[in-house]
């Protein structure tokens, strides 16, 4: 028999690995289908309706419900904060998990309670610990004020003033993502070969910094761009805080772009618009993700 024909042994062996594959992947390709591919064809085919909960029928109204996203205060404020809101997060917690990240990589005792220690709010369920916060955050009880006072600085109204109620958040925001990125950005540490950095050396590389710039932040890059897309993410899906502490106020200068979304669909009960507003988010999250991937991919260097 030939080797090129239809039936030669190594045909008919592709062919039952490829039934064997797609028969062990199909458990999670029919997951995928019912609570991914398909509640999201149904967001996009609700968003062009008037949909609304508790009645029967509803009407096609194409772009009425995207044209009126536009005129909303309440959606553009809700953007305008979740936009402040992730640009102040993401970066931070970034920033700060991969400093947290060399310091204990370069410990040589305690490493394992550090990650630990670090890791705790990630493991932590948010909603109890925002009663933390808010026990934190409190004007007149607050330690964070009274700490303030000792230095003679009058403490604000955290949670309770327009002005500050977004960076509360925000440093909420920041002590919860920070474990997560440190303990992704230790992975990619110990990914990176010792002998790059003995090389470093011998060529001139001395101090600390240089050797960072030289062999550490570049070997990064693949960790950095996954920690970055991670982090945005996170950074655009928050919700928990804000309903449990704020409600999206005072004056709407905490409401951000799920808490919206969720008022409109599960308290308005008007389906048809949270869903194009679901869309609009959805289509920001993966423009973005599209944009920083063509920016970052370019700089990363893969191993």
């Amino acid at each position: 028999m030939q080797e090129g024909s239809a039936h030669s042994p190594a045909k008919v062996a592709r062919r039952r690995e490829a039934r064997i594959a797609l028969l062990l992947s199909a458990p999670a390709l029919v997951l995928m289908l019912l609570f991914i591919i398909l509640p999201t064809i149904a967001v996009i085919f609700l968003g062009f309706t008037d949909f609304e909960l508790g009645y029967g029928s509803f009407r096609f109204v194409g772009f009425d419900n995207y044209a009126d996203l536009i005129g909303d205060r309440t959606f553009r404020k809700s953007l305008w904060n979740t936009i402040v809101y992730a640009a102040i997060v993401a970066p931070t917690s970034m920033v700060l998990g991969l400093g947290i990240a060399l310091l204990i990589e370069a410990e040589g005792w305690g490493k394992g309670f550090f990650r630990t220690a670090y890791f705790l709010p990630v493991a932590s369920l948010l909603v109890a610990m925002a009663t933390v916060w808010q026990y934190l955050f409190h004007p007149t009880i607050g330690p964070i004020n009274a700490l303030l006072g000792l230095v003679g600085i009058a403490g604000p109204n955290w949670l309770g003033a327009s002005s500050t109620v977004l960076t509360s958040l925000a440093i909420i925001g920041i002590w919860q993502s920070t474990g997560f990125n440190m303990v992704l950005f230790l992975a990619g540490l110990s990914a990176i070969p010792r002998e790059l950095y003995q090389a470093a050396e011998i060529d001139g590389a001395r101090s600390a910094f240089s050797r960072f710039g030289l062999v550490t932040w570049p070997m990064l890059g693949p960790t950095t761009l996954f920690v970055t897309t991670i982090s945005i993410i996170n950074a655009v899906k928050v919700f928990e805080t804000v309903k449990t502490l704020t409600e999206g106020g005072p004056n709407k200068a905490s409401e951000v772009l799920l808490f919206t979304i969720y008022q409109e669909g599960f308290v308005y009960l008007r389906v048809g618009y949270a869903s194009a507003m679901t869309v609009i988010f959805l289509a920001i999250l993966v423009s973005l993700m599209f944009l920083q991937y063509r920016v970052m991919d370019r700089k990363v260097h893969y191993a």
